[in-house]
């Protein structure tokens, strides 16, 4: 879950325009591959939509995406508050 939020808010960060992978892959300190395969995971539950420019394929957080990562920027903030562990 903490990848998926790594990359949730890399993605966010991207705004309108979007985030390629590289982009992703050197914010969230993970690799292209392992990017690849959850913004594919993230993209099959509609929290990121792929799409192909003339070069790149860009990854935006959609609406669905920006209220499960404020979301789960809450649960964090819980979870940390109670000196929990996940």
């Amino acid at each position: 879950m903490g990848i998926m939020g790594d990359i949730l808010n890399v993605a966010a960060d991207g705004g309108r325009d979007g985030i390629i992978v590289s982009a992703i892959s050197r914010k969230a300190n993970l690799s292209h591959y392992a990017v690849l395969e959850k913004c594919e995971k993230l993209v099959e539950a509609g929290l990121v939509e792929s799409v192909r420019n003339n070069r790149n394929r860009i990854f935006l957080i959609t609406e669905k995406g920006l209220g499960f990562f404020q979301e789960f920027k809450r649960f964090q903030e819980l979870v940390e508050s109670m000196n929990l562990r996940y």
